[in-house]
């Protein structure tokens, strides 16, 4: 078996690895955009390190854009396979990459306009709406825990990654001359006891490990320290009139935005009251968007959110919360004198309507510019958290005289201590262990903190190359996967059991034959299908709940 490492070697975007088997089957783990800086962003353009035709699958961890951002790409190129995701993240697939496909014709329309005043040639766009179309077709959602055959030989298993809605560390167990090795890419992992999501799974067994580091080197902030420190900054600028400016990810980070500031409403009467005509503004097409995503995905929620589904109330939706879609409402918002808070897109100031708020308030002492989440190196907003006094936006130089904070707190990706944790969640050190997904110091000093703690030796990948994996001792039987795979012990059995009884009433006839199929002798593929129709049942309650609550509102 070979792995090729396409892009996320040198830096944090670009996510691409192929996975070729001895019999000549080819499956890619994600399909990233490089975003940064002018270099990187010319690396889309680049041809692909393989023939996209040949490759059989593609595995989508999750659906930010530095992880399937060239997936139309790959379609125009030649790929016709099938493309997998967890459910939730083949719903957040059509809102991301149309978004991006929407940037993509319009920059190049853009472009295209300078080249014909400068005499020269037209350019195309990276791809179009069509492409991202003809991509969303191959898309094939499947479930958490449920034991997936890719193609013969090769099958995967998704857990959850707590990272975003939907987000995967990813299993594959891969046959090769009757030995299987099992192989585990991380994806990008979450921060634990975060609100929404459920924290990510520790693997316990691994032959080959590809894992992120994106925060190798640095530990954040407590979380309920930077959400203290936002609310501060919120009411602190407010008070001297001016709009507290929020660059946020369109998917995920808005979300917890959003839950935050509704539970920081509905538990600080005092603080609400001062806040009372103070609204929050979400100014973003493709975020408002993802958050009914959000709201139609609860079965995946943590379960806090859960429980406030359940008992009637929705925790992406409060009084004093506004989203705005037009271009007009917009411009609006810096029309408006006002003090309020607007959370916006893109993340790192690179696009979007982002760009109009920092060029109305950068400049403004009364102003406040709270960065929540991560900034990669060649960014408008590293230049901004590193501390530059002035910043060029659309043509203008702009003096940055707000005050500008970095809560890392919020960050969605785990620091250094939690990757350790989770790679301490395997029982022996995988053979070989792949570091991606991080600029070069977060890599080698992570592989020096995984060194010396636990004593396992990591390969730093610092660029493009290819790793051939020598087979396995003994085979590797899927044997401790959960559900999907698993022998039915009394504690599975019992959770299955406190499962259904929550999923109740007119849902009995159902109900009642998985009970009694759970007293019986099964195999793991009847296992895994009740526990699919359960997920299914569970995300059907879930989201009837969510969508009462919001008629009710």
């Amino acid at each position: 078996m070979d792995i090729r490492f396409c892009g996320a070697t040198t830096a944090v975007t670009g996510s691409c690895h192929l996975i070729s088997t001895s019999d000549g089957k080819n499956i890619l783990l994600d399909c990233g955009m490089f975003q940064g800086n002018k270099t990187m962003e010319k690396l889309n353009y680049e041809p692909f390190d393989f023939e996209p035709s040949d490759v059989e699958c593609v595995i989508i961890s999750h659906a930010h854009i530095d992880h399937t951002g060239r997936l139309p790409l790959l379609v125009r190129r030649g790929f016709s396979g099938i493309i997998y995701c967890t459910d939730a993240t083949a719903d957040l697939l059509k809102v991301m990459l149309k978004d991006s496909a929407h940037i993509q014709e319009k920059e190049a329309e853009w472009q295209n306009r300078k080249n014909q005043r400068a005499g020269k040639p037209l350019v195309e766009p990276l791809y179009t709406q069509a492409d991202a179309d003809a991509a969303l077709k191959l898309v094939r959602p499947v479930l958490y825990d449920q034991l997936v055959e890719l193609c013969p030989g090769v099958q995967a298993v998704f857990n959850d990654a707590g990272h975003i809605l939907g987000s995967a560390i990813v299993e594959l167990f891969i046959e090769e001359g009757g030995k299987t090795s099992k192989l585990v890419y991380s994806g990008d992992l979450g921060v634990p006891d975060r609100p929404i999501l459920r924290d990510a799974k520790k693997i316990k067994k691994a032959d080959y490990l590809i894992m992120e580091t994106t925060y190798g080197n640095r530990l954040h902030g407590s979380n309920e320290v930077s959400i203290d420190q936002l609310l501060q900054i919120v009411l602190k600028t407010i008070k001297r009139g001016g709009n507290v400016i929020i660059p946020s990810f369109a998917v995920g980070r808005t979300q917890e935005l959003i839950f935050e500031f509704n539970r920081f409403y509905e538990e600080h009467p005092d603080a609400q009251r001062e806040l009372e005509d103070v609204m929050i503004y979400v100014d973003s097409p493709m975020a408002t968007t993802a958050t009914e995503v959000f709201r139609n995905n609860a079965q995946v929620f943590d379960e806090e959110t859960r429980e406030y589904i359940l008992r009637g109330d929705n925790p992406l939706d409060f009084k004093n919360l506004r989203f705005t879609r037009t271009a007009d409402d917009s411009k609006q918002l810096n029309m408006d004198p006002s003090p309020k808070v607007i959370i916006s897109a893109s993340g790192m100031c690179e696009a979007g309507r982002i760009k109009h708020h920092l060029k109305h308030n950068l400049w403004n002492p009364k102003a406040s510019i709270v960065f929540v989440g991560y900034q990669a190196e060649g960014t408008l907003g590293r230049s901004i958290v590193q501390g530059s006094q002035e910043v060029s936006l659309f043509g203008e130089k702009i003096h940055v005289g707000a005050e500008v904070y970095n809560l890392e707190g919020f960050s969605g990706h785990a620091d250094r201590d939690g990757l350790l944790d989770w790679l301490g969640g395997f029982e022996k050190a995988p053979k070989h262990i792949f570091l991606v997904h991080g600029e070069l110091d977060a890599k080698r000093d992570f592989a020096a903190a995984v060194k010396e703690r636990y004593g396992y030796d990591c390969t730093v990948l610092e660029g493009n190359c290819s790793c051939t994996l020598s087979p396995v001792e003994e085979t590797a039987v899927p044997a401790s996967l959960g559900v999907a795979a698993a022998v039915m012990t009394p504690e599975k059995t019992a959770e299955i059991r406190a499962r259904i009884s929550q999923v109740h009433e007119n849902l009995d006839g159902i109900l009642f034959n998985a009970k009694q199929a759970l007293e019986e002798d099964m195999t793991p593929e009847r296992v895994a299908a009740i526990n699919n129709i359960l997920l299914a049942l569970e995300k059907e309650t879930l989201n009837l709940g969510s969508t009462v609550t919001l008629e009710d509102r």
